[in-house]
């Protein structure tokens, strides 16, 4: 059993070298891209920990845009072409953190190999808010002057609603997943594959929250996926980010059965990471 840990990252290295090695193994390997916007600088001696890399490939990611996608998907690519065979690549951001002790993981992918953890839930049905992400123009992705009036008159003036290509159904909940390293390469490989779905996506929001759970729940892989991402997130605050996690929120944590929390920041609260760091 091996398992890839794929951090998206582009703030915060201490954190991300805290969680390395909090939850080193021999079965596990660390790769990490760091947004192309931002100085690699701060990350590079990670490279000498053991087991950890950095992904080559950067994209300048743009929050809620595709190029998180496209991020995502180079970093798939080249997790793959290592030519390592992976149970499970295990998708985290750089303000996640591991609430269990490393020995817990490590039987817990054991133990479940085989299956795909994502969440998701249908657009049409429980996932209401989630259909205006496809439904209208977007121009999140876009860098130029007036792009959001732009996007304000063609959604005026289109009709009808669009509908995403090939008839899918949309599908969709969060952008952190656990999944091997062969069901990822198919959502890659599926969409990388179809110049029409690359297209319509370029002009939507959101689609790392989406993009994977639509692919997959129309897929071979379908009867394997587990509605559950094993992660603690908390979004009492309302609006589009999660709280920041503190030590107060240390028992909530504990009393969940998530493998990993998010987010952190070592500016706002180390003690909870020092807490952590002791289970």
């Amino acid at each position: 059993m091996r398992v890839a840990h794929l951090i998206l990252t582009y703030t915060d290295p201490l954190l991300t070298e805290r969680l390395i090695k909090k939850i080193a193994h021999p079965d596990f390997d660390f790769y990490i891209h760091v947004d192309l916007k931002f100085s690699i600088e701060s990350y590079l001696h990670l490279a000498d920990l053991p087991n950890v890399y950095l992904i080559k490939n950067r994209e300048d990611v743009r929050w809620a845009g595709y190029n998180t996608i496209k991020a995502t998907f180079n970093c798939v690519r080249e997790i793959v072409e290592t030519g390592i065979k992976y149970d499970f690549i295990n998708f985290l951001s750089g303000q996640d953190y591991a609430v269990k002790p490393v020995e817990y993981m490590v039987d817990f992918f054991k133990n479940n190999t085989g299956k795909q953890f994502i969440r998701y839930q249908n657009a049409e049905t429980t996932w209401t808010e989630g259909q205006s992400r496809v439904s209208r123009y977007h121009f999140v992705n876009f860098k130029f002057k007036g792009k959001y009036r732009l996007e304000w008159l063609i959604n005026l003036l289109r009709r009808p609603r669009r509908h995403l290509p090939q008839n899918l159904t949309m599908w969709g909940k969060a952008m952190f997943w656990m999944l091997s390293a062969d069901c990822a390469m198919y959502v890659v490989e599926r969409v990388e594959g179809s110049p029409e779905l690359q297209k319509f996506l370029k002009y939507t929001w959101g689609s790392d929250e989406f993009v994977f759970q639509t692919i997959l729940m129309d897929s071979p892989f379908r009867e394997a996926l587990v509605n559950d991402d094993y992660r603690y997130i908390d979004w009492s605050k309302g609006g589009a980010h999660p709280k920041t996690l503190t030590v107060n929120d240390f028992d909530k944590i504990m009393q969940s059965d998530a493998l990993f929390a998010r987010k952190f920041s070592t500016s706002v609260d180390i003690d909870i990471i020092d807490k952590l760091d002791k289970l």
